[in-house]
């Protein structure tokens, strides 16, 4: 991929953030972070916001810098930034890979070009697979996974199916749609006692602990199911064991067709009663954060393996966080979940594991970015048409 025609001769990346999910507030940090750490020996950084009605947005970094040239925690979406459009499928383009037409009449902002979206988004219609399709029609090249891996990862029942298939342990589980959890409450209340409690309560597809519930006894079901289906129409729920949280970066290898690079494994140790929403963002000290986990080398060598086949199992690329749980009676390992697109805030999991295990944060987004543009160019080659 060629940089675009520009007096600086860099890759333009346009970094996308906010979204309309319930986890917008983290993608306003994590793009901080992005923005911040990104090479500009290499890269035009763009920031490009959608807001929560779904409308985007060009955002200048002059709008985000402050006075004192530095890049605040959270990024703001100003609400005077030009809206834009990217058109499906710009290949009129010749410097570039994609562009940015102004939306309002009359404007006098000029189309932005762009070679690569690096979208820093979490939750339903950002890292599900919604944006990545929307991205494969523009024929724009992204970091990250693609569309299946993408949805699969959201999706945190079929994720489980995907990897159980692949003969790695899960924790027993039963999941319910909302129109069968109307249609005869007390038959899926009896089916969940069978599970035993206590029992979590998630929402299938949406992430940072939000709507999740740890539920000890049946006459706190009712409540955890009603609110976990505001977030979903499926929800899972899944024995609590007692276990150890145990997270891993995975990293698609630069050599294409070599196993998933896997991080040294970081542990989380939350303060609350499970490692909540509030435990994550709101509470300075809502957990304790280890890297490495004190763990034998052998389980290192047991969960670094799980992530790797776990990743592979999702047909995931790019990058992914693989979470496990790590029995504290048998020491068995369970398979949770994985996230296609981890947080990348300053105190996020994903790149602070590659710092310890040697790769800095800005070298990191270097590679994925290489990766990115490397996917996009065997795709290109495949033939689509006869």
């Amino acid at each position: 991929m060629k940089p675009i025609d520009n007096s600086t001769g860099k890759l333009r990346v346009a970094v996308l953030y906010g979204g309309r999910s319930g986890e917008h507030e983290i993608s306003l940090r994590s793009a901080a972070s992005v923005i911040r750490l990104l090479d500009r020996k290499r890269f035009e950084v763009l920031p490009v916001a959608i807001d929560k009605t779904g409308r985007w947005r060009f955002v200048s970094l002059s709008q985000i810098v402050r006075p004192d040239a530095s890049i605040p925690e959270s990024l703001p979406i100003p609400a005077d930034a030009p809206l834009v459009v990217m058109p499906p499928n710009p290949s009129q383009q010749k410097s570039s890979a994609g562009v940015l037409l102004p939306l309002e009449s009359g404007s006098s902002q000029k189309p932005i070009p762009f070679d690569l979206v690096f979208p820093v988004m979490h939750g339903p219609m950002c890292e599900d697979g919604t944006i990545q399709g929307f991205l494969e029609l523009a024929e724009v090249p992204y970091v990250g996974c693609g569309v299946l891996a993408s949805s699969a990862g959201m999706d945190k029942e079929i994720s489980k199916r995907l990897v159980r298939d692949s003969g790695i342990p899960i924790v027993p589980y039963i999941s319910v749609k909302s129109g069968e959890w109307q249609r005869d409450e007390k038959y899926w209340a009896e089916q969940i006692a069978k599970l035993g409690y206590p029992v979590f309560v998630k929402p299938a597809n949406l992430g940072s602990s939000v709507g999740i519930h740890r539920v000890k006894e049946p006459t706190a079901l009712k409540a955890a199911m009603e609110d976990a289906f505001r977030y979903d129409t499926k929800v899972l729920v899944e024995v609590a064991v007692n276990a150890r949280e145990i997270e891993l970066a995975v990293l698609e290898n630069p050599e294409y067709g070599k196993p998933a690079l896997v991080s040294l494994p970081g542990e989380v140790t939350p303060t609350h009663e499970f490692y909540s929403y509030e435990a994550k963002y709101l509470d300075e000290n809502g957990a304790a954060l280890t890297i490495p986990a004190r763990l034998s080398d052998a389980q290192i060598e047991a969960a670094q393996k799980i992530a790797r086949k776990a990743f592979s199992a999702l047909e995931c690329e790019g990058l992914a966080r693989c979470d496990l749980f790590i029995d504290k009676n048998t020491g068995e390992f369970f398979f949770n979940e994985v996230n296609t697109i981890p947080g990348f805030t300053s105190i996020s999991m994903y790149p602070k594991m590659w710092e310890a295990t040697g790769l800095p944060y800005v070298e990191l987004l270097s590679k994925l970015v290489d990766l990115a543009l490397a996917r996009h160019q065997r795709k290109k080659a495949l033939v689509r048409a006869r």
